[in-house]
């Protein structure tokens, strides 16, 4: 007897992320021509925006007198040790508020109290409480780092799947193997895509806490390029600061692609 029968293909195929690393730089370098050579027959004025080319030679030049690197160590050092602060803090906060009743009940208004209040507003406080030195950058990333990343953590703990932890529960695991089990790897895919947008808004924050009481750091080399309208120096560092949220979600991207692997 003949079979007949086909073989069925994943559904869910159309909905699992591909790798396409050629896209991103294809599509980059076709902008990066546009703008040259808009820029070099006229189309866009050099007052609007610089050549490509002329920004380039400002990073090269920046590298060439050692000044790329008393930048960004600082500027490096302030972001990585702001938001460690308050994405640390962020996340344990963000899970108890998740876990525990008694906490949502006394956090949550406060938490949301806080989230919709401009973090650059509060640097003037920030500075009085804490100087105008590190201290002030340190603590203003780290609040503006802190918020975002409770929200998204108990977000997250709030959207496991509830049929999981019951599952647990008629399997006798306890309180604690279902939070390390159950709880955390469900809530994990949420709390690093908060991780994303907590320092992006803490590299926000890392500009302005430099362009306040800085010699040093890009924030404060943007203020500079900016103060004596040079287009290519403020460009080149607008390029850093996008090149580094670059990297920082390209390291992202393999964390989650490697403690999230059972999602495939």
């Amino acid at each position: 007897m003949k079979n007949n029968s086909k073989e069925v293909l994943f559904r869910g195929g159309g909905f699992v992320s591909s790798q396409m690393v050629y896209v991103g730089p294809i599509v980059f370098t076709i902008i990066i021509l546009l703008l040259e050579l808009g820029t070099s027959t006229g189309w866009i004025s050099d007052l609007t925006l610089p050549r490509p080319s002329g920004v380039f030679q400002a990073f090269v030049d920046l590298y060439d007198s050692g000044l790329l690197y008393k930048h960004m160590v600082p500027s490096l050092t302030r972001l990585v040790v702001g938001s460690a602060m308050g994405i640390t803090v962020g996340i344990g906060v963000g899970l108890m508020i998740g876990l525990f009743n008694m906490v949502r009940a006394g956090l949550l208004p406060i938490v949301s109290a806080l989230f919709p209040i401009p973090k650059i507003a509060l640097l003037p406080l920030f500075v009085i409480w804490f100087g105008i030195d590190e201290g002030s950058k340190y603590a203003l990333i780290a609040f503006g780092t802190f918020t975002p990343t409770v929200v998204a953590t108990f977000a997250a703990v709030d959207n496991v799947d509830r049929s999981f932890i019951r599952m647990g529960q008629s399997f006798g695991l306890g309180w604690l193997s279902i939070v390390r089990k159950i709880v955390l790897p469900g809530a994990l895919p949420g709390i690093l895509s908060g991780l994303r947008i907590s320092l992006a808004i803490g590299i926000i924050l890392l500009v302005a806490a430099e362009m306040l009481g800085a010699n040093y750091g890009i924030g404060a080399y943007i203020l500079e390029a900016g103060s004596l309208y040079d287009l290519e120096r403020l460009f080149a560092g607008v390029t850093i600061l996008s090149v580094l949220g670059v990297i920082i979600n390209y390291f992202i991207g393999i964390i989650e692609r490697r403690m999230l692997r059972w999602r495939t």
